[in-house]
């Protein structure tokens, strides 16, 4: 069951709900009534939020590519690649992209998310092959309005030596889930998969993410930080999975979440899955409000209340997007969290 087969079909009964256990708190059998229509073509020429940072663009608009089909990097060379899911009308978009990181190979894949009609439903498929000794560097910027639905789902198959580092940056929507699967083959490869989830108004927001190691010395380190506020939701989901031989896997992962508001929401479910003997893997999670002893200590400064927590909250957040390894792209990711936390980082 998934969104995609849905809209392809027109068969509700395909989607996802609260009975499906990774999907309980992501329910869309009971908010979809009706299936929006088929995009008609469209043109779409604005420029997206990564724009100034190189590389080559392809634009999914309402389900369609824009131009050449899947993408596979140059060879012998760093590559950039802006790819952006445009949805202009309230209309069903299914898609599925390809892409390949070539044998030794470096792209910055900059992804953005950009429902702008009410009513927009967007499924993404995105299968990723990183092959060995590549690197890729995944940056999402999911900033749809508040009434679209988006599923975005990455298949990620990596080689030996393969080096994998991603950061998710999101405001929500009226149903928003950001998933990644990584197939880990150990054999030296890395991982680091990061998330941010600001939320307000009515929003929600799912950072899903599945990695099963299959070999020896692997490495994963993930870190997802949140803030809700008003009657928003956020939804953290992390599995990491360490098959049978799997040795010397070393694994952690870390969700922390703000709740600023009595009426906001946060479901974590962080998980291990451990079947291998020699291995060093770590979980923890968080959720609560600002340390109000801290904003007293601000404010015996003489530092106001709210700018106290403007501070502890920016603070919060920019451990996660510090971490981004790209200075323009860090650079947007900040003036993003500005803007919606209404301060500067």
């Amino acid at each position: 069951m998934s969104l995609a087969s849905a809209l392809r079909t027109g068969d509700l009964t395909q989607l996802p709900s609260r009975r499906d256990e990774d999907w309980r708190w992501t329910d869309l059998r009971g908010l979809i009534r009706t299936l929006p229509p088929a995009a008609l073509p469209t043109v779409f020429d604005e420029m997206g939020p990564f724009n100034g940072l190189g590389g080559s663009e392809i634009m999914i608009a309402d389900g369609q590519v824009v131009g050449s089909g899947d993408y596979v990097t140059p060879g012998g060379q760093d590559a950039t690649l802006q790819l952006r899911y445009v949805a202009t009308q309230a209309s069903s978009n299914p898609s599925r992209f390809g892409i390949t990181v070539r044998e030794g190979d470096s792209l910055l894949l900059l992804e953005s998310y950009e429902a702008l009609s009410d009513g927009a439903v967007t499924s993404a498929d995105i299968d990723i092959i990183v092959e060995t000794g590549g690197t890729l560097r995944r940056i999402i910027l999911a900033a749809d309005q508040a009434s679209s639905i988006t599923v975005s789902t990455a298949t990620v198959s990596l080689a030996a030596g393969a080096r994998l580092e991603q950061t998710v940056l999101t405001s929500g929507a009226r149903r928003q889930r950001i998933e990644t699967r990584v197939a880990h083959p150990g054999a030296g490869a890395t991982v680091r998969l990061d998330g941010a989830y600001l939320l307000s108004g009515q929003r929600h927001a799912d950072l899903t993410t599945v990695v099963t190691h299959g070999g020896v010395d692997g490495t994963t380190s993930q870190m997802t930080k949140g803030v809700v506020r008003d009657q928003a939701r956020g939804v953290f989901q992390g599995r990491i999975v360490v098959e049978r031989g799997a040795d010397r896997t070393d694994a952690r992962m870390g969700h922390h979440a703000l709740i600023v508001s009595d009426r906001a929401e946060v479901d974590a479910k962080p998980e291990l899955l451990i079947f291998a003997d020699d291995v060093s893997c770590a979980h923890g999670n968080t959720v609560g409000a600002l340390d109000e002893e801290a904003i007293f200590y601000a404010q015996q400064r003489g530092i106001p209340a709210d700018d106290a927590r403007a501070m502890l909250t920016t603070a919060f957040v920019g451990e996660v997007i510090d971490r981004i390894d790209h200075d323009g792209a860090r650079d947007i990711a900040r003036a993003w969290a500005a803007q919606q936390l209404g301060t500067g980082l």
